[in-house]
């Protein structure tokens, strides 16, 4: 996806600004998008995603999560997920999806990405082009050697 739409965050915890893909431009992004009680995520995602923010820091990487809610809406506030985030020492920032139009379940970025639920993984190179997505559980070594190339090609453009 060459023109991919800017995510629409409610909010952002873990982070002093909101951050965009325009002003992320330059930079590799992973973007991970989770719910705090899917199950893949917890166990999963969003641990392997703490871990390539410590393991690449220093890299042209920066890591954003989405907390993309589409069940449960009611449990799965901002004060709840805070206080997850602390709980499990992740530190990446997260942006709140935004909630849909009204009576639309899905959050405004998961619609526009069409995400097919969570965890999803999405990875943008230097350019701002969507470059790979993966929906589900991603193995540490596919998602490495994807890291891998994207950061070399940002490395041998700068």
């Amino acid at each position: 996806m060459d023109h991919p739409p800017e995510w629409q965050v409610s909010q952002w915890l873990n982070s002093e600004r909101p951050l965009g893909l325009a002003e992320l431009r330059g930079r590799v992004v992973l973007l991970h998008a989770f719910q705090m009680l899917c199950p893949g995520c917890v166990l999963h995602g969003l641990p392997q995603t703490q871990r390539v923010a410590r393991l690449l820091a220093g890299t042209p990487l920066t890591v954003v999560g989405l907390h993309t809610v589409f069940e449960h809406h009611a449990v799965m506030g901002p004060e709840a997920l805070a206080v997850f985030l602390a709980e499990h020492g992740y530190d990446f920032p997260v942006g709140i999806d935004a909630p849909g139009p009204e009576g639309d379940p899905l959050p405004r970025t998961m619609r526009a990405y069409q995400l097919e639920g969570t965890p999803s993984t999405l990875l943008f190179d230097a350019r701002g082009r969507l470059r790979y997505r993966h929906f589900g559980v991603e193995e540490d070594l596919r998602l490495g050697a994807q890291l891998g190339l994207l950061l070399q090609e940002a490395e041998t453009r700068g």
